[in-house]
């Protein structure tokens, strides 16, 4: 039987405040455990909450980019349920009147293709606290830092098909909110987090099936290969005449299985009412318009205007402004190199093999987009080639110094005198007569092919440092008599 693969997507952003959702304690990451904490995180009795101004404007931010309706009044309710890290025994959420209502966005697929996924609402909600179970002897301890942390919890509808399709929705969220400044993305750091809603039903059939949920997936990689593992589980218990149950997941990454957790509770499981704590916020239009018209420009803008302003392909264009940094850094590169293409190859090629290779982001890089244009202007200038500018970028990525240093003190600068260089394809003639025969015996089409051999010789012979522009020519001159 074919099945079809149902996937809707819980991402919850964690807001870049410098305080927390309801009180005035520190947000920053890694601080020694209960340290950002006040009596409201800590859930004394009389601590009462009081509204960050600032994670609304970033809510009303983020509605915008995803073409969401804003919602003029939103009301701040209590979801109640019992965990350890829960002091208070409820989460402050939104459910019936979310700050940002449904939206949509047009993800782009590697293949080309364009598919749109509806976003349901994204509401604002504090965070938990954390319980760690290391280094406590069997039992758990609580860290209450996170407590009352800013959240953005944003719903998609269920019109994701495939784990590519999930990856590319979620690396489109973590580039707009990036973007926007709203969320660092870090999702190492728990800055940012999927939870995967995931069920199958025949091809063709219109009734969705049981859902399991996958909860707090914290990488691009990881979401996509627990969609792949959660399917796999679900088609065997389906094939095998059995019954999905509802409940939630966790993802092990160690061995690629996905684990029950407990089953799956409804809101109404919640017994969510408005907080009595907390007045509804209603909002002013020209408010709303003018955090609009103050809006940044966004992925898919800034790659349009790449496009059109620098003649790079949709591809090139859609690479270098997945990320703000990226954008950032090559947009520097080319202005200091004064060569568009040149440095969009670079940072799409050297720059991002290096990173990977280190397993760090281009806001980490060693060499600086300023460093990388001077480097890439000595291309420009012939005074050295690109096979030696991927010498000295390796020398800048360890620190050796900048391009010019590294130049001067290695000696690397291009030979172009024209004299120097005829004089040393002359030596190489000389010194291979049969290949130069060879040649000279060949059809026009042949020699194309062997005269890389020649080429070889003299960058040899030159210790890479002659001009490949003015080789060219030259040796195809004395090598045809």
């Amino acid at each position: 039987m074919n099945w079809e693969v149902v996937i809707g997507l819980e991402i919850h952003a964690q807001l870049a405040t410098k305080s927390k959702l309801f009180s005035g304690a520190a947000t920053s990451f890694g601080a020694e455990p209960n340290t950002n904490t006040t009596l409201v995180d800590l859930g004394m009795p009389g601590a009462l909450p009081v509204f960050n101004k600032e994670a609304l404007r970033m809510a009303v931010m983020f509605g915008h980019a995803v073409n969401a309706e804003i919602g003029m009044t939103s009301v701040f309710a209590r979801k109640n349920y019992f965990y350890p890290d829960l002091p208070k025994g409820y989460q402050t959420s939104q459910m019936d009147h979310p700050i940002v209502g449904s939206g949509h966005l047009d993800v782009a697929l590697e293949d080309g293709t364009v598919t749109r996924v509806g976003i349901t609402r994204a509401h604002l909600e504090e965070d938990a606290g954390k319980s760690l179970h290391e280094d406590f002897q069997g039992m758990t301890g609580i860290d209450l830092n996170r407590s009352s942390t800013p959240l953005l919890e944003i719903v998609s509808e269920p019109d994701i098909r495939s784990a590519k399709e999930a990856v590319a929705y979620v690396k489109m969220i973590h580039s707009i909110v990036t973007y926007l400044g709203i969320c660092d993305g870090n999702m190492a750091e728990g800055s940012m987090r999927c939870d995967v809603n995931l069920s199958l039903r025949p091809k063709g059939q219109q009734e969705y099936g049981t859902r399991t949920e996958i909860k707090n997936v914290n990488s691009f990689r990881f979401i996509e290969k627990a969609i792949y593992s959660e399917i796999e589980r679900q088609m065997d218990i389906l094939e095998d005449g059995g019954k999905i149950v509802q409940e939630t997941r966790l993802y092990d990454p160690d061995k690629d299985e996905t684990r029950s957790m407990r089953s799956k509770e409804d809101a109404n499981d919640y017994r969510y009412f408005p907080c009595p704590d907390l007045l509804p916020i209603i909002l002013e239009q020209s408010y709303v318009d003018d955090i609009k018209a103050s809006l940044p420009e966004l992925p898919t803008q800034k790659a349009k205007r790449f496009e059109e302003e620098y003649s790079l392909s949709e591809y090139d264009s859609g690479v270098l402004s997945s990320s703000r940094a990226m954008a950032d850094y090559f947009e520097i590169a080319a202005k200091v190199s004064k060569n568009t293409k040149l440095a969009a190859n670079w940072v799409m090629g050297e720059v991002s093999k290096f990173l990977n290779q280190e397993n760090i982001e281009i806001n980490q890089s060693p060499v600086s987009a300023d460093a990388l244009g001077l480097l890439l202007s000595r291309i420009e200038d012939n005074t050295i080639n690109g096979k030696t500018a991927k010498d000295v970028f390796q020398c800048m990525w360890l620190g050796e110094g900048s391009a010019d240093e590294i130049i001067d003190k290695k000696g690397l600068k291009q030979v172009t005198d024209t004299g120097a260089i005829e004089a040393m394809i002359q030596g190489v003639i000389d010194a291979n007569p049969a290949q130069v025969e060879q040649f000279r015996a060949s059809e026009p089409d042949k020699r194309k092919k062997m005269i890389g051999f020649f080429m070889g010789q003299v960058m040899k012979a030159s210790q890479g440092k002659a001009n490949p522009g003015l080789v060219t020519p030259i040796l195809n001159k004395l090598l045809n008599g």
